[in-house]
């Protein structure tokens, strides 16, 4: 799998995100944000509540105002003799990175799912409710990532994989020495398998269920236990179990 390098909008700069010293630098650098969605209602049929940080919708004496939560505080108190009631919702506070855009990415991507900028997902991948995805990780064509697995920063995971419901392939970005976790093609993981910093997983190899990994494992093996040892090379009927669905990634 290549390392990404991708130019940042408005810059310059190329940022590899499988470098930690630059993901670190770019969240650093990054502009934090708090953003919130505000109900208005009261004597503001009259109020131009328009300005260049924040978006307006509605009519009469009800708005709905979308932007920075510093932004919508200075026109409420402008306003407050104006303003009869008003309810604010956020997700976030300070956040230094958005969640990534998906509308154009050519997967399937379930509700719930947590995956945040700069990181990529392949054609066909499919990623399952409660999926936590983060800056930097690489998810390869035809893979899934099943419901409340946690793929960490730049991690690193080759096509036709399976990670299992809740399994954990740990992040690297502290410490930046650590190498990220490698999983290479056509790899199953096992549901709430731990995969630790640095492993490489081998193309074909199966990690079963509730394993922790802690070394490398050779493609084509089936690592069990805590912590996980071969226990057999794949066969016919280890195949047959793995076997994924293409219906499921189409």
């Amino acid at each position: 799998m290549n390392k990404q390098s991708k130019v940042i909008p408005n810059s310059e700069e190329k940022i590899n995100f499988n470098d930690p010293y630059e993901i670190a630098k770019f969240i650093k650098n990054a502009k934090k944000s708090t953003p919130v969605k505000a109900y208005i209602k009261g004597n503001i049929r009259n109020i131009n509540f328009n300005t260049n940080s924040l978006i307006v919708f509605g009519e009469g004496n009800f708005r709905i105002i979308i932007g920075e939560y510093t932004s919508l505080i200075i026109l409420l108190e402008k306003y407050k003799n104006e303003i009869e009631d008003y309810y604010i919702e956020n997700d976030r506070k300070n956040s230094a990175i958005p969640l990534l855009d998906t509308k154009e990415i050519q997967a399937r991507i379930e509700p719930g799912a947590i995956i945040r900028d700069k990181a990529i997902i392949g054609k066909n991948a499919v990623i399952m409710m409660g999926a936590i995805i983060n800056i930097g990780a690489e998810i390869d064509e035809n893979t899934m990532i099943d419901m409340n697995a946690v793929i960490g920063a730049r991690a690193l995971i080759g096509k036709n994989c399976h990670v299992g419901a809740g399994a954990v392939v740990a992040g690297v970005l502290e410490p930046p020495s650590k190498t990220p976790v490698i999983i290479e093609d056509d790899v199953l993981i096992g549901a709430n398998a731990v995969l630790l910093e640095g492993v490489r997983i081998g193309k074909g190899a199966v990690v079963a269920a509730g394993s922790i990994v802690t070394k490398n494992v050779p493609s084509n093996a089936v690592v069990a236990g805590v912590p996980a040892r071969i226990i057999k090379e794949k066969d016919k009927k280890t195949m047959d179990k793995v076997k994924i669905l293409e219906d499921l990634r189409g």
